[in-house]
């Protein structure tokens, strides 16, 4: 007899070794040296399951990749491991990358960087204004603390991609060699990251003989959603992935994270077409805005602290877990179904957040 959630081979017919998504094609860095747990999370599920219709939830589990190398890690670290070895292998001396004020993707890129003895710089986009702030804790701190090159800061809206390559050729003309990584690392190469989890998940669940009716992620930038829901494709893993919103709503964020996958699927050399209807996301648990804290996020991280010691962020996995809690009750997940929330980091920036998650602070309801 499995404990709830556990059943036999989990479904798949077929050992994950017989995957025909070969990665060992691409020059990897390795990171982490270890598997990510994937464990249930029973006193959240109950606590859950009291606010739900009928008093019953869905069983939730989590993957966690908030423990991911580049201490404290993140989705960020995976994808990492391919775009850094990309990086060495063109000789560049140094990572140019691009993120908001307390930007998790900035931190494990300068965190990359340190470890394999590059320099790197940032462009900060301050997409709220007067939010950036030299002496700000949480990441900022950490961004000063190991050493960051240079940090431009550039106003909402800005040509991100433009700013970062103007930081490359003023390198170039001192004689150096920069490699830009884009935004959340998220492109065909950094998306291969979530390629490799989606063959670690699989694994796990034969391992472990769990299976697991859908996945929860977080969905921004677009590389680990876009980049999962390839590897669950291309790896035959029947499992829908549902995307929490973290900076728009479906219309704007659905399109990005097809391309994404699709990008993935075609360096791969897949042969695939990836299915329009397989993207699927969920907006409003950001508003009112990118990184704003609002009622529901405080909720969640208290939710998730205060029944299994697990600690959120406030502006990815805050309201990724969220979106998570407002669907269960709302319905959308079945009682019977074991769902995995992908814990994606972002320890850092509670930091900078302290009085709006404990309470004190008034956020937006």
């Amino acid at each position: 007899m499995h404990p709830a959630g556990m059943r036999h081979n989990a479904g798949f017919g077929f050992p994950p070794e017989t995957s025909r998504m070969d990665l060992s094609r691409f020059p990897r860095r390795r990171y982490t040296s270890f598997v990510t747990p994937l464990e249930p999370l029973p006193r959240f599920t109950q606590a859950l399951a009291a606010s739900c219709p009928g008093g019953k939830g869905p069983q939730v589990w989590i993957k966690r990749d908030d423990m991911l190398g580049l201490f404290p890690g993140g989705n960020k670290t995976r994808k990492l491991e391919f775009l850094v070895a990309d990086a060495l292998a063109k000789g560049a001396d140094t990572l140019v990358t691009c993120g908001a004020p307390q930007s998790n993707h900035c931190r494990i890129t300068l965190a990359a960087a340190v470890t394999e003895g590059l320099k790197c710089r940032f462009v900060i986009e301050e997409r709220v204004p007067g939010t950036y702030s030299e002496t700000a804790s949480g990441n900022n701190f950490m961004f000063h603390l190991m050493g960051v090159e240079a940090i431009t800061v550039v106003p909402a809206g800005s040509n991100m991609a433009a700013a970062m390559q103007a930081v490359a050729d003023a390198l170039a003309g001192e004689g150096r060699k920069a490699y830009i990584v884009p935004g959340g690392g998220s492109n065909a190469v950094g998306g291969l990251g979530y390629v490799a989890c989606a063959q670690e998940l699989q694994q796990q669940f034969f391992d472990q003989g769990v299976q697991i009716d859908r996945v929860v992620v977080g969905s921004g930038s677009s590389g680990t959603h876009g980049g999962l829901l390839a590897g669950f494709l291309g790896n035959n893993i029947h499992i829908p992935i549902v995307g929490i919103g973290v900076s728009r709503d479906p219309a704007d964020q659905d399109p990005l994270v097809h391309k994404e996958a699709q990008a993935v699927a075609d360096l791969l050399g897949l042969g695939m077409t990836i299915p329009r209807e397989k993207v699927v996301s969920v907006g409003g648990y950001w508003q009112p805005k990118y990184s704003i804290p609002n009622a529901k996020m405080v909720e969640a991280v208290q939710m998730l602290a205060r029944t299994e010691a697990i600690l959120l962020d406030p502006v990815y996995t805050g309201k990724i877990m969220a979106g998570l809690i407002g669907l269960a009750r709302e319905g959308f997940f079945r009682p019977d179904e074991n769902v995995l929330f992908l814990h994606t980091g972002g320890l850092p920036s509670l930091h900078a957040y302290e009085r709006e998650v404990l309470g004190d602070t008034p956020v937006t309801s």
